[in-house]
Parts: C-alpha cells; structure tokens; sequence
C-alpha cells in the first residue's frame, strides 16, 4: 500500500493515533484506515481500543489500524442461541463432560487460534509479533481468554480485550464440533451476569449476523465506549450458576 494510494498518517513510537473519525471513508480502497506504523506495544493497543480502533494486518505489512463505519457488535440480550445448537449445550452441560475456563491457557488460545484454518483466508491475521503484545495486555489485565474444556481436554476457545465494561472480541477457534460457540455463549453469560451491554465483532459478516450481532454507527459505537470504558473490571473467572442467564434449567443441576 502506497502513500499515493492512501494518503494516512504514518504513527511512530510516541506519536498519537489520530482521531477516529479521520479513518478513510466509504469511497477509499481501504474504508476505515485510520494510520500505519511499527508501534505494537501493550500502551498503544490499550490507547487505540479505547478510542474504537483496532489493529488488523497480514504479514509484510505495516501494522494498520482501523476504525470501522458501521460498527458489528453483539448485544448479549439479541445473542440467538439456535434450537440444536441449544439441545447440544444442554446436554454436555447435564453430562458433566464440561468445564468453562477464564484465562487457563492465554498463550495456548491465541496460538490456536492464529492456526485456525477459516474459509476464504491462506493465512492469519494473528502474526508472531500479536501475539506477544496480547500476551502482555492479558498479563496487564486487560486481555482474556474464555475456554471450553471437554473431559479435561482444550477443545474450544476465544480471546477478548477488556476495558472497563467494555468487551472486544477477537478471535475464536474449535478443535471439536460446536465448541467455539460453547465457548462464545459462555461469554455472553458472563457479561449478562456483570452488566457488559454488548461485545464489538469489529467485521461484518453472515455468521455473526446470525448470532444476534448488527452494525451501528461508529459515532454511536464511540459514544458507548467512553460510558462503559471507565467502568470498573468484573472479576475474570466464570461459574456454572451464570449458565442461568441462558440456560435456566441449570437450576436444577448439582
């Protein structure tokens, strides 16, 4: 990507991020670019979060951070928890062959997930040098992974960034059919437990839609972080009493 091509900031150790809103627009190439540069450290990704930009870039790349206009997030009380899909979490649940994990294995999720094979993609956007600024978000407190453990075995899993009340989904992946999404909806019991209103998915797309997820304006998007962003963390773990949020027959489960 050339300067010519796609006049944006170039961001050195230091500098700000510029606002937002100057994210390149529908017409560009590239909507929703805001700057390039080299700077991946855990203080600029908490900077960039909080202002509703993202980094997003494939190998040989400069790191690239975006703004996206709209917005896809997932509001957890629109969460759709299909009928089959439901009678399977039902049923692992009754079985007592599931464990729901916060942040067990951090280093082990991100890795699975950058080797996550995904339709339309010959690589991964997750490059060597994410994952050790996420490994030193989560050991700030401010990245965590949500695990799906299947007769003591990592089958499932996701990881997030955390600001406040503010929940950034990342990436997922599944090693057993279905476990991905265990371990999404796990999160969504979570944050319904807690009062986290919604979880950004940054990028539009048919799967999320289906799950609940919609698009909203980026100026409404901004407006929500700067409420739920100072908010006070939750703690981190998970108990199978919030399954109730989703699943009330757990009620009755030892």
């Amino acid at each position: 990507m050339s300067r010519a091509a796609s006049p944006i900031p170039i961001i050195r150790v230091g500098d700000p991020l510029p606002e937002p809103e100057s994210a390149l627009g529908p017409d560009s190439p590239y909507p929703g670019l805001v700057a390039a540069g080299h700077d991946l450290s855990a203080g600029r990704l908490i900077e960039a979060y909080q202002q509703g930009i993202f980094p997003w870039y494939s190998e040989g790349q400069p790191i690239l951070w975006w703004s996206t206009d709209p917005r896809m997030v997932l509001p957890v009380s629109a969460f759709k928890l299909h009928r089959s899909f439901k009678k399977t979490l039902i049923k692992t649940i009754s079985q007592g062959r599931l464990e729901i994990k916060i942040d067990q294995n951090f280093d082990e999720v991100v890795k699975l997930c950058a080797e996550s094979k995904r339709s339309g993609q010959s690589g991964t956007w997750i490059q060597p040098e994410m994952r050790v600024a996420y490994r030193e978000l989560h050991q700030l407190g401010r990245a965590h992974s949500v695990e799906c453990w299947m007769d003591g075995n990592l089958v499932g899993g996701l990881y997030c960034v955390a600001i406040g009340k503010a929940v950034f989904g990342e990436s997922m992946f599944s090693l057993q059919s279905d476990a991905s999404k265990i371990a999404l909806t796990a999160l969504i019991c979570f944050c319904r437990q807690h009062g986290i209103p919604s979880i950004d998915c940054q990028q539009q797309t048919p799967h999320l839609k289906s799950m609940g997820a919609r698009p909203i304006s980026r100026q409404v998007f901004l407006k929500d972080l700067k409420l739920f962003t100072p908010q006070p963390p939750p703690p981190w773990e998970f108990f199978p009493v919030y399954w109730n949020h989703i699943l009330p027959f757990t009620q009755q489960l030892p």
